[in-house]
C-alpha cells in the first residue's frame, strides 16, 4: 500500500479503500491529485453539457462522485463502508443524505435565507456527512456550485480561488471556517466561499 501524506483536515484512506486504486503506477500524493484532477475536468465537461437541475437525490450525488473519480478509484460513486474521523457511522450515510436533500428543498421553498446562506449550509452538511471514502470536500464544493448555478440560478462560489487539496493558507482558512460552522457559525464559511 502507498503511504500518502494528507493535508490538515483531510480524511485518510483506509487500507481496504486504498486497494481500490485503479492506477497502480501512482506512488505519491501529487501524482494521485493530478490524476484525480484530470478525472474531475471530465466531470466538469459532462456537467457543462448536462446542466442538471434534479440534483437533490442519492442517485445524482453518487453519479457526480462516480464521474469525478471513476478513472482513479474502483469505489467511485459508492458510499463508504468504514467510519472516518468525520461524519457519523457509515451505515447512516443514506439517511443523512436523504435528510439533507429534504431540508434543502424546504429551505428553497421557505426562502428565509439567501442563496449563499443555503449554499454554505448545504456544503457544510454534505462535508459533515462525508458519504464517500475520499474526495468529499471536492465533491461537496462541486455539488454546492451545481445547486447555486443550476437550481438557485446564481453565481458559483469561488472557494478562496486556490487549490484546497493541498496544505496552505487558504486550506487552513477553509478548515477553520468548516470548524466554525460545526458550532453553527457560518460567517467565516460564507466569507470564504465568496473570496
Amino acid at each position: 500500500m502507498i503511504a500518502f501524506e494528507y493535508p490538515e483536515g483531510a480524511t485518510p484512506i483506509d487500507p481496504d479503500e486504498a486497494e481500490g486504486l485503479l492506477l497502480t503506477h501512482i506512488t505519491t500524493r501529487g501524482e494521485l491529485d493530478r490524476w484525480e484532477q484530470d478525472n474531475i475536468i471530465e466531470a466538469l465537461a459532462w456537467l457543462d453539457r448536462a446542466k442538471p437541475t434534479d440534483i437533490l437525490n442519492e442517485p445524482f450525488i453518487k453519479e457526480l462522485h462516480r464521474r469525478m473519480f471513476s478513472n482513479v478509484w474502483k469505489w467511485a460513486g459508492h458510499f463508504r463502508h468504514s467510519d472516518k474521523n468525520i461524519g457519523g457511522p457509515w451505515y447512516q450515510v443514506p439517511t443523512s443524505l436523504s435528510n439533507l436533500c429534504d431540508d434543502t428543498r424546504v429551505w428553497m421553498e421557505l426562502q428565509e435565507e439567501s442563496a449563499d446562506e443555503m449554499g454554505v449550509r448545504f456544503h457544510h452538511r454534505l462535508v459533515s456527512i462525508h458519504p464517500f471514502p475520499n474526495g468529499n470536500g471536492r465533491h461537496a464544493r462541486l455539488m454546492t456550485d451545481i445547486l447555486l448555478e443550476n437550481v438557485l440560478k446564481c453565481a458559483r462560489f469561488t472557494w478562496g480561488s486556490e487549490n484546497l487539496s493541498t496544505s496552505g493558507d487558504e486550506h487552513h482558512r477553509y478548515i477553520a471556517a468548516l470548524q466554525a460552522a460545526d458550532m453553527h457559525d457560518y460567517t467565516a464559511l460564507l466569507e470564504f466561499a465568496r473570496t
